[in-house]
Parts: structure tokens; C-alpha cells; sequence
């Protein structure tokens, strides 16, 4: 078996790298040493991995071969339980063959921001805000909040979320691009129907070891007084920082930390990672063939739409993968579009 479940491969590949790290100037190309490094830590994880469903495969075996044809109903209700859990397990082990990228194994930072329409995109933002936290708690994820702005009325202008885990981007940059909500609007007093819209991005996050060029000359750095979500806090002092690169006008902001100077780090962080990613950008434009498979990111061209009324009704437009829960989806059940895009190779190019 070849590809991601080829173990022999895998090993060799290990013994190999790790034959690198023992010759002496190992470290005197740090970027280098780092990869080698996570390359082999990689293939360690996928070895461990089909180990680990192996082992629960030869266990599901044998308890097969106890219950027989002759076991109870609680024999009979465990074995069926096991099959379950080992086609769940499969399913999920086949899902993080297609994360590939160069990237998908990373962590990444997420933003939110409501399209034109006031009070009413800015609750649509603050929506899908809740969608992915929930998403990210049903993983596992851990999440920190970088940056919140809150509406006026309701909902929020921005937010920033890191979300750290395992294939995180991988997973999550299936929901970059532009949301679209069709609803009663519960700011309208004419209960009249609305549509909205909302755009996400999802990009990496890069290690420290990453080396992306910024100079002092290019940014623009102010402060301002930070407030919490919904005005809860209101900081006496100016701590919030806010970045401008200027050369590509890409504008990161953070006021989680009290501290200017840990807000300015994070902020730092969070540039590092966009730069990068428009390096990424600049890198796949030069790609026809893959270019004229992409969908622009901008209003109008969304990628997936959220219906409230007349009906009830969630579909992504790449995917045509549709459903009717709309209520589940907004719980952060989004895994069968995020894996129906991961499958098409049209899309899954990142």
C-alpha cells in the first residue's frame, strides 16, 4: 500500500533524515534543521497512527471471533459499538489523507469581518463567529481570541481567532470566502427579508523560524485604548496596537493582552503569518492551469449560502453538499462541507 499508509516508506524516509541530524554543521542552516526536523516528526505521527487503527482492527477481529453466532445482547451491543467507532475512526484517518499542503498541518488564525448592511451583516458576523468557536470546541482546538471589535447595536466589525491544533488550517481553509445569510431580520420592525454577508479568511500560522522579511521602515504603528467585547472594559491606558505594512497595506490589530508590549508581539505574529500567506498568494498566481480552477474571494461571489426563509436551507455552491439542519450547522457541525471540499481536487489545492 502505497502513498500516506506506506509504512516501509515512511520508516526509510526516517532513517534517512535522522541520518542527517548526526553530521556536525546539523545547525548552522537553522531553517533547515527545523524542517528536516518536522518532516520526520510527520512521519512518525502517520506510523503511529495506522499502528493505533491497526491494532484496534486485529482487537475488533478477535472480539468477533468470541461473540460468534451464540453471543448475548450485551456482546452483541459492544461488537456493535467497536464497528462504529473503528468506520468513524477510518473515515477520519481517510479525511487526513487529503491534508497534503504544504500547510494543512499547521495552526491557524482566522478573521471575520460583515459585509455592507450595518446592524445586520455585523449580528451575521458575530453568528459565524459562534458557528467556529463551537467548531473548534467539538475538535478539540484551542482558541484564543486576538482581536474583537464589537458592534454598535449588535454583533461584532472584526475578530481575530487563533486556533491551535493539529491540521487546524488544514481543515479551516476550506471556509475562506464570502457567507451569505437570507432571514427575517430581527432589526427590521417590518419583519421584511434581508440578506447578508460575511467574509472569512484562514491563513497559517508560521513558526518562528519562518524567515519573512519586515522591515522597521515599512510599518506604521499606533495605539489606542482597548475595550472589551460589547464596551464590558474600557482600558485607561492606549495598550491596543494596531500594524500597518505599509508596501502591502495588510492592517493587523490586537488588544487581548493589558500589556502594549505583548499586544505589539502577538500583532507582530499575526502580520508574520499574513506575509507569509501572500507570499503563498503571489506564488499560486504564477499557476495558470490551477488559477483558472479558483473562485475569486469578493462580495457577490460566495461560496456557501445560509437560508432562514422562506426555507430552510444550507448549500455550498463549490460543493453543491446541501442540508436542511440549519440549526445543527450554525452549532458548528460543518465537517461534511469542509470534507466535501478536501475531496475535490479542484478545489484542495492549497
Amino acid at each position: 500500500m502505497g502513498g500516506f499508509f506506506d509504512l516501509d516508506g515512511r520508516r526509510e524516509k526516517i532513517n534517512k533524515l535522522e541520518s542527517l541530524t548526526s553530521a556536525q554543521d546539523f545547525w548552522s542552516d537553522n531553517q533547515k534543521a527545523q524542517t528536516i526536523l518536522k518532516e520526520i516528526s510527520e512521519h512518525k505521527k502517520w506510523i503511529e497512527k495506522i499502528d493505533r487503527f491497526s491494532n484496534e482492527l486485529s482487537d475488533l477481529d478477535e472480539l468477533m471471533i468470541l461473540t460468534g453466532d451464540n453471543g448475548d445482547s450485551r456482546d452483541m451491543a459492544e461488537l456493535t459499538f467497536s464497528m462504529d467507532k473503528m468506520v468513524t475512526d477510518m473515515e477520519k484517518l481517510e479525511l487526513t489523507t487529503l491534508l497534503s499542503g504544504h500547510d494543512d498541518a499547521r495552526s491557524a488564525i482566522l478573521t471575520i469581518h460583515p459585509g455592507a448592511g450595518g446592524t445586520e451583516s455585523q449580528d451575521w458576523a458575530d453568528m459565524l463567529f459562534r458557528m467556529y468557536n463551537r467548531w473548534c470546541e467539538m475538535k478539540g482546538y484551542k482558541v484564543s481570541l486576538l482581536d474583537y471589535l464589537a458592534g454598535e447595536e449588535a454583533g461584532l466589525k472584526s475578530a481575530t481567532i487563533e486556533i491551535v491544533g493539529e491540521y487546524a488550517y488544514g481543515y479551516l481553509k476550506a471556509e475562506s470566502g464570502v457567507h451569505r445569510l437570507v432571514r427575517i431580520s430581527p432589526f427590521d420592525a417590518n419583519n421584511r427579508r434581508h440578506t447578508s454577508f460575511a467574509s472569512v479568511f484562514v491563513y497559517p500560522e508560521i513558526e518562528d523560524n519562518i524567515e519573512i522579511e519586515i522591515k522597521e521602515d515599512d510599518l506604521r504603528i499606533d495605539t489606542y485604548r482597548a475595550s472589551g467585547a460589547g464596551g464590558q472594559h474600557v482600558n485607561k491606558t492606549s495598550s491596543a496596537v494596531r500594524i500597518t505594512h505599509i508596501p502591502t497595506n495588510i492592517v493587523v490589530q490586537c488588544q487581548n493582552e493589558r500589556s502594549q508590549l505583548k499586544n505589539r508581539e502577538v500583532a507582530m505574529k499575526m502580520l508574520r503569518s499574513r506575509l507569509y500567506q501572500v507570499q503563498l498568494e503571489e506564488q499560486k498566481k504564477k499557476q495558470a492551469a490551477i488559477e483558472k480552477t479558483k473562485k475569486k474571494i469578493e462580495w457577490g461571489s460566495q461560496i456557501r449560502s445560509y437560508v432562514f426563509h422562506p426555507y430552510n436551507l444550507v448549500k455550498d455552491h463549490r460543493t453543491d453538499v446541501e442540508t436542511s439542519n440549519i440549526q445543527s450547522v450554525m452549532d458548528g457541525n460543518i465537517d461534511k462541507f469542509i470534507s466535501a471540499f478536501l475531496a475535490n481536487p479542484d478545489l484542495n489545492e492549497i
